[in-house]
């Protein structure tokens, strides 16, 4: 009777891709958080302010995939840096809209131009058929839509 073949995580695509994702993250994390002491979900609500312009906490949740409770802190710590405002939505005064000042867009433009060429960069040890294959099957792994 033959052993059965033991489990490696190593082998666990779920494994390996929290592994990239969190490698690489902290790689490009060292260059928000040391020039303006940002952290990843801060990061990530400005990011989707700078892309698609104003929107609420909520709206930035679902389309970040990030915790209301962790949004919220974000946008707290972006707002005592005075990158970004809310003003309250006219027709439903229950919500509030967020929408990057002058030093937010500034910061925004600032790491946009530093994720892509961190993106070059990680992206520059594949050949271009490598590097299309993976972003295509990472955009499927994650459902996301291409034009994100």
């Amino acid at each position: 009777m033959t052993q059965p073949v033991p489990f490696h995580l190593r082998d666990f695509t779920p494994y390996l891709l929290n592994r990239a994702a969190e490698t690489t993250s902290l790689d490009f994390q060292a260059h928000y958080k040391s020039r303006y002491g940002m952290l990843r979900t801060e990061w990530r609500v400005l990011f989707h302010l700078g892309r698609y312009g104003p929107l609420t906490a909520k709206a930035i949740c679902d389309r970040a995939g990030i915790h209301k409770t962790k949004t919220s802190r974000a946008v707290t710590a972006l707002e005592a840096r005075r990158f970004v405002t809310r003003r309250t939505v006219e027709a439903d005064r229950r919500h509030t809209l967020l929408t990057l000042t002058r030093a937010g867009a500034a910061v925004f433009d600032d790491l946009s131009a530093a994720a892509e060429r961190y993106n070059a960069q990680l992206m520059a040890q594949f050949t271009k058929e490598e590097a299309a294959t993976l972003r295509r099957v990472l955009l499927r792994m994650a459902a996301m839509d291409a034009g994100d």
